[in-house]
């Protein structure tokens, strides 16, 4: 599985604050297991709640924002993966103007998910998602992954970049936990 974000369709919010590229999605018996996005942050306002799943948030490009809930403040800064509940009520705040936020969305009854940002290099297992931030990700079979391009990796490999990606790894929880 490949995607491109210059090739998803940006669908506008329905509070009219951004839009959101969907770039993956994987369900099981037609229930969400995970899903990868895209969003352009453009005001400030109501954040969308998804109750039932987690969130991790990275901003990749632009200063970031601040989410507001009842009683926490969550700092979202560049590269840095926030991670929340995406049920909770949340009022976004801008840093500086717009933003990009690389979102993953996922049901943690089902999978657990390990992101981390990385420079230079990294090893990804048979299964992980590679995505390129900035700069083209190389892996060691000679792929190319342009800035904003990522795939499911169908083998082992290792993937290095002369700006910064993110490897994303989903492990199935059992059924019967």
């Amino acid at each position: 599985m490949r995607f491109d974000a210059t090739t998803a369709e940006p669908v506008p919010w329905k509070n009219g604050g951004g839009t959101t590229r969907e770039l993956a999605l994987q369900e099981r018996a037609g229930k969400l297991l995970w899903r990868l996005s895209l969003a352009d942050i453009t005001r400030n306002g109501p954040f969308s709640a998804f109750p039932g799943v987690q969130r991790i948030h990275t901003i990749v490009e632009g200063r970031g924002l601040d989410l507001r809930g009842a009683d926490e403040v969550l700092q979202a800064r560049p590269l840095k993966p926030l991670r929340f509940d995406g049920g909770m009520p949340l009022d976004a705040t801008l840093i500086g103007g717009p933003c990009r936020a690389f979102n993953v969305i996922y049901d943690p009854a089902q999978v657990q998910a390990d992101m981390v940002v990385f420079a230079e290099s990294i090893r990804a297992a048979a299964g992980d998602i590679l995505y390129a931030i900035t700069s083209d990700l190389t892996l060691s079979d000679g792929t190319i992954l342009t800035e904003g391009q990522g795939m499911r990796c169908p083998v082992a490999t290792e993937a290095a970049t002369l700006g910064s990606a993110v490897r994303l790894r989903f492990t199935s929880l059992p059924e019967d936990r």
